[in-house]
């Protein structure tokens, strides 16, 4: 008997505009699957708007990669240092939470390089809060998300801010 390896989260690049067809398509072949999206109205419809464009996030094991990689409009896997990139479960339950507990939620990029800069995936943390917005880095992602958060929601609480019922 052998050892099927755990599955972990996998940024995947696909299409332009294909996010929903893929996504569909990981549904019928039973593929643990992630599209963040976030409503964004648009000619009086309200749409829901990927918020990382041309991306879907898998959770496989690596001996599953070849059903994502013969999946139509899937170019391949995002890769990092000629390696497919993993997506920390953790980062993955904070984009969840942010999308849950925001409203206004944008996504920054922020550089990465090979050189120079040591990349560490060892969580998301709070970079920024501000009079109105909060901001995370996803050190995975090379990306930040950004909030925009009304007044009547942020509450000073003895020199730390609560907002949506999370101190900072």
């Amino acid at each position: 008997m052998f050892n099927e390896q755990p599955p972990v989260w996998y940024a995947v690049y696909t299409r332009p505009k294909c996010e929903k067809k893929v996504t569909d398509l990981f549904t019928r072949k039973k593929v643990e699957h992630y599209c963040p999206v976030q409503p964004l109205v648009r000619a009086r419809k309200i749409i829901q708007e990927p918020l990382f464009p041309s991306y879907v996030f898998v959770h496989i094991p690596e001996s599953r990669s070849w059903v994502v990689k013969e999946t139509d409009h899937v170019i391949n896997f995002v890769y990092w240092l000629g390696q497919p990139a993993i997506i920390p479960d953790h980062e993955i339950g904070l984009i969840r939470q942010f999308l849950r507990d925001y409203e206004e939620v944008s996504m920054e990029k922020f550089p990465l390089s090979a050189e120079g800069d040591k990349v560490v995936a060892t969580g998301a943390r709070i970079v920024q809060i501000s009079s109105n917005r909060v901001k995370v880095a996803l050190s995975s992602l090379g990306c930040s998300l950004v909030a925009t958060i009304p007044s009547r929601e942020i509450t000073v609480i003895s020199g730390h801010k609560a907002v949506n019922g999370h101190h900072y």
